[in-house]
C-alpha cells in the first residue's frame, strides 16, 4: 500500500484530542447562571457543543449589548482556562494514533472552533502541538463551524485533498463543517453517542481512537494498494 497524493488527516481539539467538555459545560453553567441558564449534558451537546461563541452569545444572551456578549464570552474562555489548568486527559488511543500517522508521513492538522488561547493551552497540556502542520481557528476565518470554511482552509494549508482524507470529530456542528468540505468524518463519543454521530453524517462513531475501525477508515482513505 501506498499513501495517496493529498492525504491527510484532520482534528478537531475540544472532545476529540483532549477529554475537556465536561469542563465546557462546567464554565457554561458557571457563566450563564445569572441569566437563568442551566445545561446538562444532552443540552449541551445540542445547543453548546461545537458552535462559535458569536452564535451562543447570539442565542442565549438576546438582550445584551455585542460588547457585553464579547466579554461574557471572553469570561467564559477565561474560566474554561482555570478549570483546564488543573489537569486534562488526551481521548485514549490518541497517542498511538499520532505516533503511527507521523511512522506512515500522513500529514496532521487541528481545525477548531475555540480562541487561539484555548486551543494552545489544550495542545500543550498534552503535548502534541509539534504534531500539527497548522491549528485552523474558526472565530479567525469569516466563518467558523458548522460552515465548511476551517475545514476547507486546513486542506488548503496542507496542499491536501478532500477525498484522500479523514476528519475527527465529536461535535454535531463539527461533523457539518467537516463533511461539507467533503470529507469523510469520524465521530467521537466524548459527549455523544455513537448512533447520534453517525446520524449527524459521521462515517462511524467510536468511543476512542482504538476502536479498529479508526485504521481501516484511514487505511480505505489515505492509502492505495
Amino acid at each position: 500500500m501506498h499513501l495517496k497524493p493529498g492525504a491527510a488527516l484532520l482534528f478537531d481539539i475540544d472532545g476529540t484530542l483532549v477529554e475537556s467538555d465536561p469542563l465546557h459545560l462546567r464554565a457554561f453553567n458557571d457563566t450563564f447562571a445569572p441569566w437563568g441558564h442551566k445545561f446538562d449534558r444532552e443540552r449541551f451537546g445540542r445547543e453548546l457543543q461545537g458552535f462559535a461563541n458569536e452564535a451562543i452569545a447570539e442565542r442565549f444572551l438576546p438582550s445584551e449589548t455585542m460588547d457585553r456578549r464579547r466579554d461574557v464570552m471572553m469570561g467564559k474562555e477565561a474560566r474554561f482556562r482555570e478549570l483546564a489548568a488543573t489537569g486534562i486527559e488526551p481521548v485514549h488511543g490518541l497517542f498511538d494514533l499520532l505516533d503511527w500517522a507521523d511512522e506512515n508521513g500522513v500529514r496532521m492538522v487541528a481545525v477548531t472552533n475555540a480562541p487561539r488561547p484555548n486551543a494552545d493551552l489544550l495542545l500543550d497540556a498534552i503535548g502534541v502541538r509539534s504534531r500539527f502542520r497548522h491549528v485552523v481557528i474558526g472565530d479567525e476565518l469569516a466563518h467558523g463551524k458548522p460552515h465548511p470554511l476551517p475545514y476547507l482552509e486546513g486542506l488548503r494549508l496542507l496542499g491536501a485533498e478532500a477525498a484522500n482524507s479523514v476528519a475527527f470529530e465529536d461535535s454535531r456542528t463539527g461533523i457539518a463543517s467537516a463533511i461539507a468540505a467533503g470529507i469523510a468524518t469520524v465521530g467521537m463519543a466524548t459527549g455523544l453517542t455513537p448512533a447520534q454521530l453517525v446520524d449527524a453524517g459521521a462515517v462511524i462513531g467510536v468511543r476512542d481512537y482504538r476502536d479498529a475501525g479508526v485504521l481501516e477508515l484511514i487505511r480505505s482513505r489515505l492509502f492505495a494498494d
